[in-house]
């Protein structure tokens, strides 16, 4: 199979914009691994520095986080200066050229030369040496559309299936707002003032978190703590999500012995997370490692009265669905979730909190089981296509031959 170097058939341009507003793509608006765009209108915006491109050429992400996003534009625009701007020359087709960058030994090439440290990204001079098999213009053009139908056929699979989990999302929510609400309505329930959750059971009352939890915040990492002598495991916010907590990356820092008991996290202790995007989300801890502790970024919660620690866990899920932790409609501002403001947001409480718990629990497990399934399932569509995208670009089948097979066998 005979090959080229990208840059004997492409070219990279590089048009500043004039600063006249037009349509500008940036790296959040693309979908990774697809070629597709996140959202329905680019807005119009005059953004310094921003690259300018034409209908028909290819826009690549240089930056390694995003190193799959690809883009074929429609229109004229301007973009981000993250992006190179790929033109074919009359030897490669546009459409193909896409799927080359879509294809996993290109997205390898992209990584492997890409250099820095904090945001590592690759450049022209290095990834225009990137060699490709190169068909006549008529199979390329045949290639496209084979990928085109092919990969519509998956996409329509995965949309069909991202509607599944947003139902059970959506249905998640459902249970935890009958389950804090206590399935009151405005007309046998005692009004609580909160818009998104109105009412609540007549005997129950409304109190703050800190009367029925101790709260504790995490101790600070600095340099001397991250080489002290005593170093043991702790848990940092990546390492909660909702429900669950992923241990299989660990830092580790010294702690003290007067330290223990602040610091320690035990079995059934809540840990919430304190900022960022991921700010609320909380998980149970279950003791998996015998001895670990929590740095600042996360809140430890201990029950201090009947309250399971579960009611706070699915308060926060919707509340913050709820959007109760925005930061005030700063999209710039970090939202943080102080222990002050946690302590005194005041939440419903049952009579009964345990049972309600436990049947929410048993409802959300067989929920989160299910998501899981569909997930796989996501991430196997995305393997199909990246797999068939690389087989067709590089030479490894016969798109005649295969048309009409796709994914109906995957």
């Amino acid at each position: 199979m005979s090959s080229v170097r990208i840059k004997s058939v492409v070219r990279n341009v590089v048009e500043k914009s004039d600063g006249s507003p037009e349509p500008f793509l940036g790296l959040e608006d693309l979908a990774s691994g697809t070629g597709r765009l996140l959202v329905n209108e680019l807005p119009l915006k005059a953004a310094e520095d921003s690259i300018r491109h034409k209908s028909g050429d290819v826009l690549f992400s240089k930056l390694r986080p995003y190193l799959a996003k690809s883009h074929l534009p429609q229109v004229p625009g301007t973009g981000t200066a993250e992006l190179l701007v790929l033109r074919p020359g009359g030897l490669i087709d546009a459409k193909f050229l896409l799927y080359v960058t879509l294809s996993q030994p290109w997205v390898e090439w992209a990584n492997t030369t890409a250099y820095g440290t904090k945001m590592p990204r690759t450049s022209w001079e290095l990834i225009g040496d990137y060699r490709t098999w190169l068909p006549p213009l008529e199979e390329q053009r045949r290639i496209a559309g084979f990928l085109d139908i092919e990969t519509a056929r998956i996409d329509q699979l995965a949309a069909a299936r991202e509607v599944q989990i947003s139902a059970l999302e959506e249905r998640e929510l459902a249970v935890i707002a009958d389950m804090l609400s206590g399935g009151a309505t405005s007309n046998d329930g005692r009004a609580t003032g909160w818009p998104w959750l109105p009412n609540i059971p007549p005997a129950w009352s409304i109190g703050p978190v800190y009367a029925y939890f101790s709260t504790e915040l995490g101790k600070m990492l600095n340099a001397d703590r991250a080489s002290g002598m005593n170093q043991r495991p702790y848990l940092r916010n990546a390492n909660v999500h909702w429900y669950e907590i992923d241990t299989s990356d660990m830092a580790a820092m010294s702690f003290e012995a007067d330290e223990v008991n602040r610091y320690s996290v035990s079995p059934g202790d809540l840990l919430v997370c304190e900022g960022g995007a991921g700010v609320a989300e909380a998980a149970v801890w279950d003791g998996r490692i015998e001895e670990c502790y929590f740095q600042k970024s996360l809140h430890r919660i201990r029950k201090s009265s009947a309250l399971p620690v579960e009611w706070l866990m699915y308060w926060l899920r919707f509340a913050k669905s709820c959007g109760v932790f925005d930061a005030g409609g700063n999209l710039a501002t970090i939202p943080h979730l102080t222990g002050e403001q946690l302590r005194q947001y005041r939440i419903p409480i049952p009579t009964e909190g345990q049972e309600l718990v436990r049947n929410t629990g048993r409802s959300i497990d067989y929920m989160a089981k299910v998501r899981r399934t569909l997930g796989q399932a996501q991430s196997l569509f995305a393997e199909r296509r990246q797999a068939l995208i690389t087989a067709a670009v590089t030479d490894q089948f016969d798109v005649s031959a295969a048309s009409g097979r796709g994914v109906d066998s995957a």
